[in-house]
């Protein structure tokens, strides 16, 4: 691959973290006005559901995807996961790599474990960790916007604009 085609795929990865961001902003706005309690209607346990499924995606998408499309655009070596968070970490994308941890550990749960029982305590965290994650995101577009200048591709639309 060329370094115009990891740039490519890099805005791409940002153009999913942007629509999936705008359905975890919608489900966070939502659900934050049901608040952590004992008991939910079933209705709310959708809403609840839909913004647990939505963490995890943005998450997905920022740790498996972004971060390592941003090391491909900067010929880093792919490594492992951790190599990966910690280089997202040296970029200043988020402050605590313990909190990205929880973050992981926390999507973990989502994926693998019927959520129903501790339905409080995982609604608790995601609701937590969900501004986290949105912060992590600006972090990513305001960091990749070097490279709209350089390739002529604009991260607000997040359309390509590359010549030739």
């Amino acid at each position: 691959m060329k370094q115009r085609d990891f740039i490519l795929n890099l805005f791409d990865t940002i153009s999913q973290l942007d629509s999936a961001v705008h359905w975890l902003k919608r489900s966070y706005t939502i659900c934050s006005g049901i608040g952590v309690k004992e008991t939910y209607t079933e209705e709310e346990y959708d809403d609840i559901e839909t913004l647990t499924s939505r963490f995890a995606r943005v998450s997905d998408i920022i740790i498996q995807k972004v971060f390592r499309s941003i090391d491909a655009v900067e010929f880093e070596n792919k490594g492992t996961l951790i190599d990966v968070v910690n280089r997202a970490h040296k970029r200043g994308f988020f402050e605590s790599i313990e909190k990205l941890r929880e973050i992981r550990e926390l999507r973990n749960s989502i994926a693998h474990e019927y959520i129903q029982e501790g339905l409080a305590d995982t609604f608790a965290d995601v609701l937590r960790f969900t501004p986290e994650l949105f912060d992590i995101a600006a972090q990513i577009k305001n960091y990749c916007k070097k490279y709209e200048i350089k390739e002529g591709q604009s991260i607000a639309t997040n359309r390509p604009t590359l010549r030739g």
